[in-house]
C-alpha cells in the first residue's frame, strides 16, 4: 500500500469517529444496529466491499438495511460476486476494522490484511461497488457513508443503484459479474416475461381455480417492497393484486405489519381484517427478502391460518417433481440424465413437513440453522430449494443442469413440439429465470406461487391442507455458558454434555410423535429447546421437561 492510499485512508476515516463504548459483531444479516451510531461502520464496510472486489477483480454489493427490525434501526451487509452473502473466512476481518478504535489502528489492520490476502492495489480492473438501500429515513446518509468509504480506495468506483429490496441489489450484483445486463427495469423484465411463459404454459384444463376467488392482497410492511410490487404488477396484467402496506402510503415500517409480525404472532398485520376472509393474502418483510401467505379467519381476534416458508417449499417441490416427472418419461437411456432434486432445511422445519417430502419420496437434507448453510447445500443438487419457516428461502439450479435442459428443449422442440416433456424443459428454465437464484426474493416467490397454484388449479385452501403442522413450542433457557452444549447433525443431537442427549431422548419417547431438540444461541447467553408433539400440551410439557433438564446439566443463571 503506497503513501497515497495511506493518507487518503487516514483523511478519510478521520471524519467518520467510531462510538464508544459499542461492539459490533458481523453475522448473517451483516452488521444492525440504532442508525444513529452506524456512520462509522457504514464507512468502514465501504472500506472492506472496495478490498474485496480487488481480491475477487469482481463487482460487489452494499445493502444498506435492518429487513424486519424497527425503523429507527438501520443495517449494512455485503453481496458477493455470485449474489450470496460475504464469505466466512473475511467476516472476522469486517468485525476488526468496524471496532478499530482509531483511524491509526484501522489503517494498521487494513494494511495487515491486504498483505495476508495478497490483495492486488494495482489489479487488472478497479474496485466496483454497487450500493442500495431501503426506504428508511436513515438510509440515505448512511448510503453517502459507505461510498467514502468506498473512494478511500484509490480507483474504486461506486454506483448508487437507489431505493431497492435487498434481493434486488444482490441479483444485480450476479448478473454483473456474469457479464448481463443489471438494471432494476432488467430484472423487473426478466422476472415478468419468465412469469408470462410460466403462464403460456398452464395446461388448459387447469387454467381455473377450484371455486377460489381470483385475488390477491399483498401486505408490504410499510416498506420497499409493496412499491416494487406494484411496478411489476403493471407489467403483468394477468394478476390481480392489491398492494397494502406499501412505503407510499402512512405506516410505521414493520410496525404491526411484514412477513416477520405475522409468522411470529399469527395475527393479520394492519389493514386487514374480516372483511378479507376467504381471501388469499400474503405478507413480504421490510426489504422483501421474505415471504409468507395467510388466510384471515371471519371472526375478529382470531389467530391467521399461516401458510408459511415450509409450506411455499413444499408447493414448489410437488411443481418441479412433477416437471422432472414429465422430462423423465420422455428418456432413453442412452441420453437420459436424472436429475437430482434436493430439499433442504434446519430442524426447526416442522416435522409434518419433513414427513410429507419424504413421503413424496424426495430427498430431505438438513443443516445447522442459517441462511448460508441452506443456500450452500442446496447448491450441491441439479436442483435445491431451500426455506425457512420464517419465508426465506430460494431454488437453485446448477450450471450443468441448466445447459443440459437447454440443449433437452431443443432436442424435443425439433423431434417431439407440444409434448408435455418439451412444455416440462422450458417451464423449468422459465422458473430458473423467475426465481432469484442469489438470495430468497419475496417479489419473485409470489410470482411463482401464483403461477404454480394456476398450473395446480389450486386454492390457497388445497394448497393449505398438503399436510397439518405439528403443535410446536420454542423455549429459552437462559443459562452460565451457553457455548458447554455442542451439537452435532444439523444441531439435533447433543453431543456434550454427556448424558443430556441420553436424558432428552428418554423423556420425548414418552410423547406420541414427540421430537425434541436444544442448540445453543448464536446471540444470547441461552439454549434454545424446541419440542413437537401430537397436541400443544403434550408440545409444552415436553419442551418445559427439556427445560429443566438443560438447567439440570448446565446450571441455570437466573441473574
Amino acid at each position: 500500500m503506497n503513501e497515497e492510499q495511506k493518507s487518503l485512508l487516514l483523511d478519510s476515516s478521520s471524519r467518520f469517529v467510531i462510538p464508544q463504548g459499542v461492539k459490533l459483531s458481523y453475522g448473517t444479516a451483516g452488521f444492525r444496529e440504532d442508525a444513529s451510531i452506524l456512520s462509522s461502520t457504514v464507512y468502514r464496510v465501504g472500506i472492506l466491499a472496495a478490498l474485496r472486489s480487488l481480491k475477487t477483480q469482481s463487482v460487489i454489493g452494499v445493502m444498506i438495511t435492518a429487513s424486519h427490525n424497527k425503523v429507527s434501526d438501520n443495517g449494512v451487509k455485503i453481496a458477493d460476486p455470485n449474489g450470496g452473502m460475504l464469505s466466512q473466512h473475511w467476516e472476522p476481518f469486517a468485525d476488526a476494522i468496524a471496532n478499530a478504535s482509531s483511524p491509526q489502528q484501522l489503517l494498521q489492520l487494513i494494511n495487515e490484511f491486504v498483505e495476508k490476502e495478497r490483495i492486488p492495489f494495482l489489479g487488472v480492473r478497479p474496485a466496483e461497488i454497487l450500493l442500495g438501500r431501503d426506504t428508511r429515513p436513515s438510509g440515505e446518509a448512511l448510503l453517502e457513508a459507505a461510498r467514502q468509504g468506498v473512494t478511500s480506495i484509490v480507483g474504486a468506483v461506486a454506483s448508487d443503484m437507489g431505493i431497492l429490496t435487498t434481493p434486488q441489489l444482490h441479483w444485480m450484483v450476479r448478473a454483473r459479474n456474469k457479464g448481463l445486463k443489471a438494471s432494476e427495469q432488467d430484472y423487473f423484465e426478466q422476472l415478468s416475461n419468465s412469469f408470462k411463459c410460466l403462464m403460456d404454459l398452464i395446461p388448459t384444463e387447469r387454467s381455473k381455480f377450484d371455486g377460489m376467488n381470483d385475488k390477491l392482497v399483498v401486505d408490504g410492511a410499510n416498506g420497499v417492497g409493496g412499491a416494487k410490487l406494484q411496478v411489476l404488477h403493471k407489467l403483468l396484467n394477468v394478476l390481480d393484486i392489491e398492494v397494502r402496506n406499501s412505503s407510499e402510503d402512512e405506516g410505521v415500517l414493520n410496525d404491526g405489519v411484514g412477513a416477520d409480525y405475522v409468522q411470529k404472532e399469527k395475527v393479520a398485520p394492519h389493514g386487514f381484517g374480516s372483511k378479507d376472509a376467504g381471501i388469499r393474502c400474503a405478507s413480504l418483510d421490510g426489504d422483501a427478502d421474505r415471504l409468507v401467505y395467510f388466510l384471515v379467519p371471519p371472526e375478529s381476534n382470531a389467530q391467521v391460518n399461516l401458510v408459511d416458508g415450509d409450506k411455499i417449499l413444499s408447493l414448489f417441490a410437488v411443481f418441479i417433481k412433477e416437471q422432472l416427472s414429465f422430462l423423465n418419461e420422455k428418456e432413453d437411456l442412452k441420453n437420459s440424465h436424472k436429475a437430482r432434486l434436493g430439499i433442504v432445511q434446519t430442524a426447526y422445519a416442522n416435522g409434518a413437513s419433513t414427513n410429507y417430502l419424504k413421503h413424496l419420496g424426495l430427498e430431505v437434507n438438513f443443516t445447522p440453522t442459517g441462511v448460508k448453510y441452506l443456500h450452500e447445500k442446496a447448491a450441491e443438487f441439479d436442483i435445491g430449494i431451500y426455506f425457512e419457516a420464517n419465508g426465506h428461502g430460494t431454488i437453485l439450479f446448477s450450471e450443468s443442469f441448466i445447459e443440459w435442459l437447454e440443449v433437452k428443449s431443443r432436442d424435443l422442440s425439433s423431434g417431439s413440439k407440444g409434448s408435455e416433456a418439451e412444455k416440462a424443459a422450458l417451464r423449468l428454465l422459465a422458473v430458473s429465470n423467475l426465481i432469484n437464484q442469489a438470495v430468497g426474493d419475496a417479489l419473485s416467490g409470489v410470482l411463482l406461487v401464483e403461477v404454480i397454484l394456476k398450473h395446480m388449479g389450486w386454492s390457497i385452501h388445497r394448497w393449505n391442507e398438503l399436510y397439518h403442522d405439528l403443535p410446536s413450542r420454542q423455549l429459552k433457557v437462559k443459562v452460565a455458558d451457553r457455548t458447554a452444549v455442542v451439537t452435532a447433525n444439523a444441531e439435533t443431537v447433543v453431543v456434550r454434555p454427556p448424558g443430556l442427549q441420553d436424558a432428552i431422548n428418554t423423556e420425548t419417547a414418552k410423547y406420541t410423535q414427540g421430537r425434541c431438540f436444544v442448540r445453543p444461541s448464536g446471540t444470547e447467553d441461552v439454549v434454545r429447546v424446541y419440542a413437537e408433539a401430537s397436541t400443544q400440551e403434550a408440545t409444552d410439557t415436553l419442551a418445559n421437561c427439556v427445560a429443566k433438564l438443560v438447567v439440570q446439566f448446565l446450571g441455570s443463571n437466573s441473574s
